[in-house]
């Protein structure tokens, strides 16, 4: 599933509503007006209180908050992994039982990614719930695959390591800029994706099969690299979500919020990774 949920939208309601207020002037004090002597005076305050006392959004909480959610993710899909039954030989082919509680692990996950795009100040719960229930359906797809395609997990795994390498370092070097079009566009591809799959899960309910895009020839292969790029450039809006978010000094909560949302990008680049490599492991 795609990252949708930091977006400009919610950079902007940040800034009007949910960011903690602006430091006060050098010194600590609150400027005022000038008094005309004689007249009554205002009793002096610290100004007002701060709605959001837990502190201000950091990239060193946000790399905290990300690394809770991965050590989350990782424990669930080991769990996953050893839930789904196999290998078992059926008519000389490897094949494995998928556990029907992955599929609940794919429901809450979607649910969380629906909520959170509504109210993300509940990122510090939802967060943790997406990493338990999505790793485990990662962890039970994860030995899948690798029934299938052995060694293939260990390199999905590394190919998204190092996608993510090389798109923070394309990023902190500017030599891949989020400006405001080139956000739309990422965002607007990503939606229309996620759309496609939508509607082909549909279809195949009622018995058609449009899943070309599977296939492991030419246009198969194509597809999956044209979204395992889209997944990838995905993650330079993360980047640039948390960037700008510490600059604002948005509420402490969107470390959490800005957490969730990589973990998605990160989960979702896994698994186009390793329906591309299972695709050129069958040519």
């Amino acid at each position: 599933m795609a990252n949708l949920v930091l977006n400009e939208k919610k950079l902007a309601e940040a800034q009007a509503g949910w960011a903690a207020p602006n430091a006060p002037s050098p010194g600590g004090q609150v400027w005022a007006p000038p008094t005309v002597p004689g007249a009554p005076t205002a009793p002096v305050t610290d100004g007002p209180v701060s709605r959001w006392s837990g502190g201000v959004m950091t990239l060193s909480g946000t790399i905290t908050a990300t690394g809770v959610l991965f050590t989350l993710l990782l424990i669930s899909a080991t769990v996953g992994w050893f839930a789904a039954t196999g290998p078992e030989t059926v008519e000389g082919r490897e094949t494995f039982e998928f556990p029907g509680l992955a599929l609940a692990g794919v429901a809450v996950g979607f649910a969380c990614v629906i909520a959170l795009m509504f109210r993300p100040q509940l990122a510090r719960v939802l967060a943790p719930v997406y990493a338990i229930a999505q790793g485990f359906a990662v962890g039970a797809i994860s030995k899948g695959y690798e029934t299938l395609y052995d060694g293939i997990v260990v390199q999905a795994a590394g190919a998204t390591l190092g996608v993510f390498a090389v798109m923070l370092v394309l990023y902190r070097t500017r030599i891949i800029k989020v400006t405001a079009r080139f956000r739309k566009v990422i965002i607007f591809a990503t939606l229309g994706i996620m759309a496609f799959y939508l509607v082909s899960f549909v279809i195949s309910m009622f018995g058609a099969d449009i899943r070309f895009f599977d296939e492991p020839n030419a246009l198969g292969i194509g597809f999956s690299i044209v979204v395992s790029v889209l997944a990838a450039l995905n993650l330079t809006l993360d980047f640039d979500f948390i960037e700008r978010g510490t600059k604002m000094g948005l509420a402490k909560h969107f470390e959490w919020y800005a957490a969730f949302g990589l973990l998605v990008t990160i989960v979702w680049l896994y698994l186009e990774l390793l329906r591309l490599l299972s695709k050129l492991q069958q040519r």
